[in-house]
């Protein structure tokens, strides 16, 4: 990183632009100069790699990791009384966006911090906290909390005058509510979003899992080599299918991909150490019980993996509760120019889309955590430039924290983390997925962008996924985009995709696609291969996530079109 050298400044100006800054301000230029090269983002296994890439702006910046000790409360607490020494504005930026890195591992209300509000960072803890009780049935009562109300409104502390408001809301929760984790209306997700996602919350929460006629299905993830994430959830979604259908509670056992060291306690080698678990504690608690009775594998009411055939995982029949609405899926997928009205999977693809948008449902406080340290890594230096630029001025002085207002807790609580907008990703599928598809270079996929700048001219940002480094190293031929990316080593030549994610080890080869896969779902637009398994999902999770009708543009067809 650029290192400038502080000057002083004595004019007035000057003074209100140093005026929040430690006493110590000297040890800081010191530590500017000599540290901000080497600030350490908070280290999450894999995502310790990632960086901001902004490859073609003069705001640009990779941080290295290093071992300079900045104490968050010396950069907080630390004021002049008189004098002031003020900072230019790189300088600034820099200071403000080490310090939010600081804090990227605590929730945004841990401890005491005076820096201002990183807009592009999750409170993880209380977002967990906050899931957690919408993930449970009230004492009771046939629902979780589930109201017409978002994030923190729930809790708004209720006066006597207030009990006519509690009544109405008690009853749209025992009517049942959809679930919240359903974004946009009816027309912006694939057909029946909310009712499906409400009916398999239930169908996987039993109101007794003691109950003799409820039933289990237990389910490994699929450990076979060579098989990606794409290919274990698609398996897993199979498995749900098969649930639903004999009306037995999956429960899912061991996942190999959190057997590592940042997945602790209970939750490790278990999906609930990246999102919340498939059904209640109870449920689990109770199937694994059943298991070691013969009688229960007698009658029936517990079967495992290992009872159906690799056909009825992959290729079995989709669940028809609801219907078949499949059977009317806008037409929003462009190939070639065209939009796709019909195909022969659109059953498969429509089920997908729900069971992956159920197990992903909620995220954990980890996932929570990964995706701070991605967007910090990527978005942040853009954040703090935008909010010193927005208050004209560096750290207030004297913040006083309980100043919050309610609309700041309850309302604007909802409101995801800050991303820059519009936002493309583009996931580049390469490598030994020639031996499946047709692979189709970036060039191609920049074409798909291209198209859409026609209609929507201030698309300037591409979230870039891929695992080839060429990939990379093309996306500099075009720099008037804006690219961001993992900063994590990448495929040369024609390694196989189980031996490159060996290469990274398993927690870095399971976070940083995770991260992608997220940020690819929250993303205004979408490009892909509809012939890889990874870009099928996430266009289900975007399709069941409020952006049907931002479509998707692939470069190829799939399989089965």
């Amino acid at each position: 990183m650029e290192q400038r050298s502080l000057e002083r400044v004595v004019s007035q100006r000057a003074l209100q632009i140093g005026s929040s800054f430690p006493c110590q301000i000297c040890v800081l230029g010191f530590l500017s100069g000599v540290c901000l090269t080497s600030l350490f983002l908070a280290s999450f296994g894999g995502l310790s790699l990632l960086s901001p890439i902004s490859t073609f702006t003069s705001s640009s910046t990779t941080l290295i990791s290093g071992d300079c000790n900045v104490k968050q409360k010396n950069i907080e607490s630390r004021f002049f009384s008189h004098e002031k020494l003020a900072l230019g504005v790189h300088e600034r930026v820099s200071l403000l966006y080490s310090s939010w890195g600081n804090l990227v591992n605590q929730s945004a209300n841990e401890g005491k911090s005076n820096l201002p509000k990183a807009p592009h960072l999750e409170d993880c803890k209380l977002s967990a906290e906050t899931n957690e009780r919408l993930d449970t049935r009230l004492q009771n009562d046939s629902f979780p909390p589930w109201t017409i109300w978002k994030g923190q409104l729930d809790n708004f502390p209720w006066t006597a005058e207030d009990e006519q408001l509690r009544y109405y809301r008690h009853q749209t929760v025992s009517e049942g509510a959809y679930p919240p984790w359903i974004k946009g209306s009816d027309e912006e997700n694939y057909p029946l979003t909310r009712k499906v996602q409400r009916d398999i919350w239930l169908h996987q929460h039993p109101l007794n899992c003691s109950d003799g006629n409820v039933k289990f299905l237990i389910a490994d993830w699929e450990r076979i080599p060579g098989f990606g994430i794409g290919a274990q959830i698609a398996g897993m979604c199979g498995l749900l299918a098969i649930a639903i259908n004999e009306k037995r509670v999956l429960v899912t056992s061991y996942y190999n991909r959190a057997d590592h060291n940042g997945c602790k306690g209970s939750s490790r080698s278990s999906w609930s150490c990246y999102f919340f678990p498939e059904t209640s504690p109870e449920c689990r608690d109770r199937a694994f019980e059943l298991m070691k009775q013969k009688e229960a594998w007698e009658k029936g009411i517990i079967t495992i993996k290992e009872n159906y055939t690799s056909k009825e995982i992959w290729s079995g029949r989709t669940p028809r509760s609801w219907g078949k609405p499949w059977s009317y899926l806008q037409p929003t997928t462009d190939i070639n120019g065209s939009l796709i009205a019909y195909h022969r999977k659109m059953d498969r693809r429509w089920w997908r889309a729900q069971a992956v948008r159920y197990l992903m449902r909620f995220q954990t406080e980890y996932t929570c955590n990964l995706l701070n340290q991605a967007r910090h890594a990527a978005f942040g230096w853009e954040a703090a430039r935008m909010v010193l630029e927005s208050q004209f001025r560096d750290f207030p002085e004297g913040v006083d924290k309980a100043a919050k207002h309610d609309i700041e807790s309850f309302v604007w609580s909802s409101h995801k983390p800050w991303s820059p907008r519009p936002m493309l990703s583009m996931h580049v599928r390469m490598g030994d997925k020639a031996c499946e598809m047709i692979v189709v270079g970036f060039k191609e996929y920049m074409h798909l962008a291209e198209r859409i700048t026609k209609h929507f001219p201030n698309l300037k940002s591409i979230w870039l996924s891929t695992e080839m480094q060429e990939v990379v190293d093309q996306s500099r031929l075009y720099p008037h985009w804006t690219f961001y990316y993992t900063n994590v080593t990448r495929q040369t030549g024609n390694m196989t995709m189980a031996t490159y994610e060996a290469s990274l080890g398993r927690e870095t080869s399971t976070n940083y696609p995770l991260v992608n896969f997220l940020l690819a779902s929250e993303a205004d637009f979408f490009i892909g291969a509809l012939g890889s398994t990874w870009c099928f999902l996430i266009d289900g999770m975007r399709n069941t996530g409020g952006k049907v009708m931002s479509g998707y543009l692939s470069v190829n067809k799939d399989r089965f079109w």
